[in-house]
């Protein structure tokens, strides 16, 4: 870890919130260390049940953490925080396209958006670090590659779409490890999905992932893959709602709640 990594590391969440509302960007991986990393995605009032149901019947990519009321931009898991201006970047869809990827929404913010706080596989990063795993991505300062897979999630309502998986490679004899830290976090997606060959997942290059970054593999790594909350962000480009509001893949929103919060002991 270089002398930034380990600067942002050790920052609050609030310290950090404060940066990123001051117009700076960055992917959050490993920033806030022992904190919870959240997804965000806000739609119109009348189809937040649509996303609401779309989370409860795919709990692995779409683990929720709050979900507020009509128009608010505040959420119990970091009070004083602002979800418009606090993230490092944002995305704005318009008919399942997107529109804009700007540094806040003040501007795009509507009365009737409905906000789903999901949990991130960022959260546990630190529990595989501490067990020894190494996290390729944060090794080489990249965001953590995502990829779009021929799994289709459950349907709800208008809301359907693929399952999104993050993927980091492991070690043979870090896998016990990155599965046992994983799966006693099932708020922040628990538990791999897949482990090894990507073809079963539909992907065809590791290389060339649909979100973040490619990383380099260390001979004998194995390409481990987790539910990934960007997944409601695909919901949004197949279902096309007429507008909603997501964090750019990689750009989380820092909450006060600590990781121990979310583990099964």
């Amino acid at each position: 870890m270089n002398r930034t990594e380990e600067r942002t590391a050790t920052w609050t969440p609030r310290q950090a919130r404060a940066h990123f509302r001051s117009g700076a960007s960055s992917p959050t991986a490993g920033w806030s260390r022992g904190h919870t990393q959240a997804n965000l995605i806000a739609v119109p009032a009348d189809w937040a049940y649509d996303m609401l149901l779309f989370c409860q019947r795919n709990p692995k990519p779409c683990p929720v953490l709050d979900v507020t009321d009509a128009g608010a931009w505040t959420t119990p898991l970091a009070p004083g925080a602002d979800l418009r201006t606090d993230l490092p970047r944002y995305r704005v869809w318009q008919d399942g396209e997107l529109a804009a990827e700007p540094g806040d929404v003040l501007g795009f913010w509507r009365e009737d958006l409905v906000s789903f706080l999901i949990g991130c596989s960022f959260t546990f990063e630190w529990a595989l670090a501490g067990a020894g795993v190494p996290l390729r991505h944060i090794e080489q300062g990249r965001n953590v590659p995502m990829y779009v897979t021929t799994r289709a999630c459950r349907d709800a309502g208008r809301m359907h779409g693929p399952l999104v998986v993050s993927m980091r490679p492991v070690p043979q004899h870090a896998l016990e490890a990155a599965i046992r830290e994983s799966s006693l976090m099932p708020a922040v997606h628990g538990s791999p999905v897949h482990l090894g060959c990507p073809d079963a997942l539909g992907i065809e290059d590791l290389d060339a992932p649909d979100f973040g970054d490619a990383v380099d593999r260390a001979p004998g790594d194995i390409p481990v893959f987790w539910a990934c909350g960007v997944t409601p962000q695909a919901a949004v480009m197949a279902s096309r709602p007429p507008f909603a509001i997501t964090h750019a893949p990689g750009h989380m929103f820092l909450t006060d709640t600590r990781d121990e919060q979310h583990r099964i002991f």
